[in-house]
């Protein structure tokens, strides 16, 4: 019987991740700190795009009936919200305590609300890539044009090179990281496997898959499990607490991932901004956005087999 064949881009069962090889913290050694700090924190801000004519991506409210819609009028406004006032009040705050984000957008955020894409630009925000609009790669049949114009209008609008991405929903197809590392993205969110950046294989070379987050994510804390609104600024302490116990041994990525229309309400404003400022000024603590984290990761560790 010939042997298995072992591709980049499909799990097989001799390996139970296919393209990162597993490893315990501590296997390697630390991280230089970034900056002289121990604790760099992304804060990468989901700017979405949900098209009027089409399904919700997410709801806030169930359907009538249990019959879903379109237009989805209260969904579709939810979302709005924040493009309209919770994106107001991350860029105030951002801008108040000196953080330049990442901001993930759908490019047609470009396209659609020039006005908040010139505000993101004209705040020095990092671009990712984050698909056209909200749908999930996986369900894109010709997902290859839809990476193209994404980036195409990404860095059109914004003059910046767009290397990193984060796929809507996290949502990949086999060979996803293939396409994305053909059109110049060398620095993937999805693969959310560690507090650090790590290398990744694919069947057109390395890239590097950089922290994100399920747990210090609006999303998860507030649409779905429906904590409290100081949830989230909570859990940054806790998060900053517990590495402070082993003395910050270690340099640790902590992403903090918003999605305005979650985050940007005036109830869960008050205890983030709060914890926004007390990272701000802690000894431990420096910002950074996505590339420059990778390019920071880079120049200390090799890609496999240089």
């Amino acid at each position: 019987m010939p042997a298995p064949q072992h591709h980049a881009g499909a799990a097989h069962m001799s390996t139970p991740n296919p393209r990162i090889p597993f490893r315990l913290e501590g296997d390697s050694a630390a991280l230089a700190p970034f900056r002289g700090k121990r604790v760099v924190v992304n804060v990468a801000v989901n700017v979405e795009y949900w098209p009027f004519d089409q399904p919700m991506p997410r709801a806030i409210l169930p359907p009538p009936h249990g019959i879903r819609a379109v237009p989805d009028v209260p969904n579709f406004t939810w979302v709005e919200y924040g493009l309209r006032v919770g994106m107001k009040r991350l860029l105030d705050l951002c801008a108040a305590l000196g953080i330049r984000a990442s901001n993930l957008s759908n490019a047609q955020i470009c396209t659609h609300y020039p006005r908040l894409a010139e505000a993101m630009l004209a705040a020095n925000w990092e671009f990712v890539g984050h698909g056209l609009y909200q749908k999930a790669l996986a369900t894109v049949e010709d997902d290859e044009a839809w990476v193209r114009e994404s980036l195409s209008i990404m860095r059109g609008f914004s003059g910046q090179p767009v290397r990193a991405w984060l796929g809507p929903g996290l949502s990949e197809k086999d060979t996803t990281p293939e396409l994305l590392r053909r059109h110049g993205i060398d620095l993937l969110h999805d693969w959310l496997v560690d507090d650090e950046p790590v290398w990744m294989s694919t069947a057109d070379g390395p890239m590097v898959a950089l922290p994100y987050t399920v747990e210090l994510n609006d999303v998860p804390v507030y649409v779905v499990a429906n904590q409290a609104s100081s949830a989230l600024a909570d859990r940054i302490r806790d998060t900053l607490a517990f590495w402070s116990r082993s003395g910050f041994d270690r340099t640790r990525v902590m992403t903090i991932a918003l999605h305005p229309h979650v985050i940007g309400v005036a109830h869960r404003m008050e205890s983030f901004a709060a914890v926004m400022a007390e990272l701000a000024r802690h000894p431990e603590v420096v910002f950074a956005t996505s590339s420059e984290i990778g390019d920071w990761f880079t120049a200390q560790r090799a890609a496999p087999g240089a």
